[in-house]
């Protein structure tokens, strides 16, 4: 094949592992040649014939690999792209995992749920004039499938109607596994990525995702898969396999996020709220949800439309970013509204800003979120007598270790230890639940307060299994009307909190690194970073080094790959009030750089203006370090 012998000869220019140039000539020859691909094949021929030879060779030097309970990544032709092949192979990989697991069960189930996107090759990557399979692929036409392949491997798939208008939230399909008493489930979303990729993320019986072992099982599954099932639709619906969702669910979850409800519901008018869902499925849940409970939900219209295009939101679908609530933001200020609230596209994280009384909105990053949420509740729990015995809060190491002193002074026990991933708080729950205990903390689900990451992802009940923007969206506005009614607002609490429990800094610095040269430039650095750690980061002398994947430390052997790459983690402390943790992303291509610096709670006495030096030297140390270790990571 003269197109094959011309990739293998412009990938030699590339800078990249001989043996990854091997593979993905191996896979391109089985796209070029085998009649399962033919449909792909004009637009292969094209990229060849134009000498896209990086392209080409991050398309298909592996079969992209599994992240955080799935897969997700730009969509696209070649096995390291999402399409019908990938979606199809990993959903047959994890039919048999099931099936496996489940060898006993007479009738397998599953629940899927998907996203509003749809590839429209933002990028330009292919050629307009050919054909292209990929082309307007949606998030549900990747589902449809997937229960296709379920249906054909004796599992029965949940599935939205083929012409509902709804949409099935992250959080809402956790909860759906649940109420099903299903054996697993798949979300077909990329969450907050940008809208040329899509992703598929697959659920256990708990409602969460699969941790090492368990992970690794399927992965290798995964890959060991051959030959794809696929039963034709409408032949799997009249059989019974293909079952439509009614509204049932829906409405117990909506009943379940009201359950959290901390204080007396507002009177009409009495607090103002913009929502957007950022062209995402959020005005399915949190939103119904606040009106539900009888707050006034003032809607941005213009983002309100499912819109896997995101046309009317700048930058990314990311509540993570103030940039995506600049819409939001000039509405809630013409109305002199109180709260502004933003779930991303699959309604798991929530963001927001808070007005300071003064007409003034300030961005809340996740950190702040999950402290005032923590502290909140907590609160609340306390003047109601409603705490329970042994209460418990969890987060994950790279967040806000604010959140732990919060919860200490509430006599709570915290687990804070958790690695990156809302999975480590699922499997919290799985253990009290079966073990009445996780570590040396001891308790029920039902001790269970809170759980959180940086990443804006909150968790407000037990009988969830991952973030959920529906309960956190509850409470935070409820935190705004309480306030209110106090004769004060959240800006005001948050600067009380910092004051109690010290000012704290968290940055996140993304390091980006696309492609397969990318890949190996991030484990080049990472490793090199790991064999010979600095011994200074800026100004401040390193007064501990963790590497997470030493078998010698505090999580033991491996339990997989899964589980390496899980623990491909590395933290710096320096001195005890500053550290940076550095990893790769399970879902886009880049490192993480997570910097805290804080200080000491301020001193009874202390003159606002001292206190407030104090912070500004917090920020600005924060600042330094995070360029410093910027610099280092790249001359690594």
């Amino acid at each position: 094949m003269p197109r094959l012998q011309a990739a293998i000869a412009g990938f030699r220019a590339i800078d990249a592992d001989a043996a990854l140039k091997e593979q993905a000539a191996k896979n391109l020859a089985r796209w070029l040649s085998e009649p399962a691909f033919a449909a792909y094949q004009p637009q292969l021929e094209w990229l060849i014939d134009q000498g896209k030879w990086a392209g080409l060779l991050d398309r298909f030097y592996q079969i992209m690999p599994f992240g955080t309970g799935g897969r997700r990544g730009l969509v696209g032709i070649g096995p390291n792209r999402m399409n019908l092949w990938t979606i199809g192979a990993t959903v047959q990989g994890h039919a048999e995992y099931l099936k496996e697991r489940f060898s006993n069960a007479p009738n397998l189930s599953v629940a899927l749920a998907y996203d509003v996107r749809q590839f429209e090759d933002q990028k330009k990557n292919y050629n307009s004039a050919l054909p292209n399979p990929v082309m307007h692929l949606s998030s549900k036409r990747f589902a449809q499938v997937a229960a296709c392949v379920y249906a054909a491997n004796g599992i029965t798939a949940y599935i939205l109607p083929e012409n509902s208008p709804r949409y099935l939230a992250t959080p809402e399909l956790s909860f759906t596994i649940r109420h099903f008493k299903a054996h697993g489930g798949l979300n077909v979303s990329a969450s907050h990525n940008p809208p040329d990729d899509n992703g598929g993320k697959f659920y256990d019986e708990r409602g969460g995702q699969p941790i090492a072992p368990d992970d690794q099982i399927m992965a290798d599954l995964v890959e060991q898969v051959i030959t794809i099932k696929q039963a034709d639709w409408a032949d799997a619906v009249r059989s019974g396999m293909i079952r439509f969702l009614d509204d049932v669910p829906h409405k117990a979850y909506i009943e379940l996020c009201r359950k959290q409800s901390l204080i007396a519901p507002p009177r009409f008018d009495e607090i103002q709220i913009v929502f957007t869902p950022l062209h995402g499925v959020g005005g399915l849940t949190a939103m119904e949800v606040l009106t539900a409970q009888g707050f006034r939900v003032r809607p941005v219209e213009e983002q309100m439309m499912p819109d896997g295009q995101f046309t009317n939101v700048t930058d990314l679908p990311n509540p993570e970013y103030p940039q995506s609530m600049d819409r939001a933001e000039v509405f809630a200020k013409s109305l002199n509204a109180d709260l502004i609230l933003a779930t991303d596209p699959d309604a798991d994280r929530l963001g927001g800003m808070a007005s300071d009384g003064d007409g003034k909105f300030h961005f809340l990053n996740g950190n702040q979120i999950a402290a005032l949420l923590a502290h909140f509740k907590l609160s609340k729990l306390v003047e109601n007598g409603t705490m329970p015995r042994r209460p418990i809060v969890a987060k994950s190491l790279v967040t806000s270790s604010m959140v732990t002193r919060i919860a200490r002074h509430f006599k709570a026990q915290v687990v804070d230890n958790l690695l990156v991933g809302f999975k480590y708080i699922a499997e919290l729950l799985w253990q009290l639940e079966q073990r009445g205990m996780y570590e040396e903390i001891v308790g029920t689900p039902e001790d269970y307060i809170f759980g959180c990451e940086e990443s804006h992802g909150y968790l407000v009940t037990p009988h969830m299994r991952d973030k959920d923007s529906g309960g956190a969206a509850l409470l935070l506005a409820e935190m705004a009307l309480d306030k209110k009614r106090a004769g004060t607002n959240i800006i005001a609490y948050l600067r009380a909190i910092e004051k109690q429990f010290g000012y704290f800094n968290n940055d996140v610095r993304n390091i980006v690194m696309p492609g397969i040269e990318g890949k190996t430039l991030m484990g080049r650095m990472l490793n090199n970073l790991r064999m010979a750690p600095p011994t200074k980061i800026g100004d401040l002398t390193m007064t501990k080094f963790e590497d997470l994947q030493d078998e010698a430390g505090w999580l033991g052997p491996f339990k997989g790959a899964t589980d390496k790459a899980a623990r491909n983690f590395l933290i710096f402390t320096l001195g005890e009030n500053a550290r940076i943790s550095l990893r790769p992303s399970g879902t886009e291509p880049k490192a993480k750089a997570y910097v805290e610096v804080c200080c000491t709670p301020c001193s009874p006495g202390e003159s606002a203006a001292a206190w407030a030096k104090r912070c500004a030297e917090v920020d600005s140390l924060a600042k330094k370090l995070a360029d410093a270790f910027f610099e280092l990571c790249k001359a690594k």
